[in-house]
């Protein structure tokens, strides 16, 4: 699944150009097109083909894992889910097997969401309360390392699930998680309760250095699902269970946490129990 860097790195192309095509801000849409049902989450079909004709796209952002389109009354919003990815081509080139929902502009281009697994979801909506309200703060704009902590230890959960969970804080998935952690020291299995002061500094550190190398990079492409990042070339422990950890050289390990497939190295990782004091450490 594209997580917030790969997000990241196709809102700027969209906004300003990138991945081998030219940006959408500024073009007015001629008409839309969709090809599988359930990939409309809302509107109904007629409503979603009226509203967007004619309307220009103002502005590209992104919250969380989701793709926000402002448009000049409304936003487009896109969640890709496992499998989705937007694509701008000319309307010379014909759409792919698995392209889904076509918005066709006036000057000869469109931009084809394109899900193998039929997993991924658009929008139309008149505003974005309803459906991003839950979402948790943005890791790379969270600078209260205070607030971090307290809401850690105020989870009695994984420490893997927690990051994980959009509610807690939006972006991460399994990947950047792994890495994260592995920075930080911290093992997956660990309890949010039992983290220090300094290891809450620490993760939170991780979690935005990894980020921010990520956008960097473009992403990460492990498969045929998201082309064009290189991030994948610099893991620690993702993907590479069985071979030598980056730091001590141990063997890394994998494990499934919260019904996802986890890699650690048990020495830098090491999973024991510390009791948290009151006093802040450091």
């Amino acid at each position: 699944m594209p997580e917030l860097p790969e997000v990241e790195t196709i809102c700027r192309a969209l906004r300003s150009g990138g991945r081998d095509a030219p940006a959408i801000v500024g073009w007015k849409i001629k008409r839309a097109e969709v090809l599988w049902r359930k990939t409309l989450a809302e509107p109904g079909l007629e409503a979603f083909f009226q509203r967007l004709e004619d309307q220009q796209i103002v502005d590209v952002h992104r919250r969380g894992k989701f793709i926000v389109i402002h448009l000049a009354d409304e936003f487009l919003v896109v969640h890709l889910r496992m499998s989705g990815d937007l694509r701008v081509d000319p309307d010379s080139i014909d759409l792919l097997p698995h392209d889904r929902v076509v918005i066709w502009f006036q000057n000869g281009y469109h931009l084809a969401f394109n899900d193998t697994r039929k997993f991924g979801r658009i929008w139309l909506r008149k505003d974005l309360d309803g459906l991003l309200h839950r979402l948790g703060p943005e890791p790379l704009e969270i600078d209260d390392a205070e607030d971090f902590y307290r809401r850690l230890i105020n989870h009695k959960r994984q420490i893997k699930p927690l990051l994980m969970d959009q509610t807690f804080i939006s972006g991460m998935g399994n990947i950047y998680t792994d890495e994260a952690l592995h920075i930080a020291g911290i093992h997956p299995l660990r309890n949010s309760t039992e983290l220090t002061w300094e290891q809450a500094q620490k993760l939170l550190s991780a979690i935005q250095q990894v980020l921010k190398k990520g956008i960097e990079r473009n992403g990460a492409s492990i498969d045929w699902i998201y082309r064009g990042g290189s991030f994948q070339n610099e893991f620690r422990v993702y993907g590479r269970s069985g071979q030598a950890c980056p730091i001590c050289g141990t063997l890394i390990e994998k494990i499934v946490v919260g019904q996802r497939g986890t890699h650690f190295c048990p020495v830098c990782q090491p999973v024991f129990r510390s009791f948290r004091t009151k006093e802040k450490e450091g």
